[in-house]
């Protein structure tokens, strides 16, 4: 489990191929506290740590989590979110964030507002049941209110130490981020299509 508050960029440092998985050696200031077989979300997606080297850590993702999220476009150099699990007794700063990405989405516009940032993102329809204004979303790992709410889009604000310490700062229209909706609007929309079934 997770908060979306992000703890620590780290940059891909290689990716290798597995059969029809990809290793991803991550190079990040947080590698030396890790252990094998840790949590760790990478931007939004819990992976698993599988081997350790000095300054980086090893994480595996299948075939499923490659289809379902951006991982499988990270070139050497890409800036990922990281975030170790939440400790239970640790403050829930952000919101309940599983690590387990929904789809992803596609930004369509940045607007510099003169102090912060605004993204706009377009998403798939099948999941607007989902978003609601001024509800939690996980984007790329980062726990962040919505608003501005469509059928197929929203918007997120940005303030300064957000886009300094996350990879939004990289983020150009076109890329593709990686979402997970509320958890327990997931489970309210699950009891409602079964009621009315």
């Amino acid at each position: 489990m997770f908060t979306g508050i992000i703890e620590q960029t780290g940059t891909l440092h290689a990716a290798d191929n597995s059969g029809s998985n990809l290793h991803f050696w991550v190079k990040s200031a947080l590698a030396d506290a890790l252990q094998i077989d840790q949590s760790l979300s990478h931007n939004g997606v819990c992976l698993t740590v599988d081997q350790l080297a000095p300054g980086m850590h090893r994480v595996t993702a299948i075939r499923e989590t490659l289809e379902k999220t951006n991982l499988g476009h990270w070139q050497p150099g890409t800036m990922i979110n990281l975030e170790r699990c939440m400790p239970l007794n640790g403050r829930l700063d952000g919101h309940i964030v599983q690590g387990h990405a929904d789809c992803t989405a596609t930004c369509t516009g940045i607007t510099d507002k003169n102090g912060s940032w605004e993204f706009d993102f377009r998403f798939p329809p099948e999941f607007a049941s989902l978003v609601i204004e001024k509800g939690s979303i996980s984007l790329n790992g980062i726990s962040l209110t919505i608003f501005n709410v469509k059928k197929d889009g929203f918007t997120v604000a940005i303030i300064p130490y957000t886009f300094e310490h996350t990879n939004m700062q990289q983020l150009k229209t076109g890329d593709t981020v990686n979402l997970e909706f509320d958890m327990i609007g997931k489970y309210v929309n699950r009891i409602s299509q079964l009621q009315n079934s």
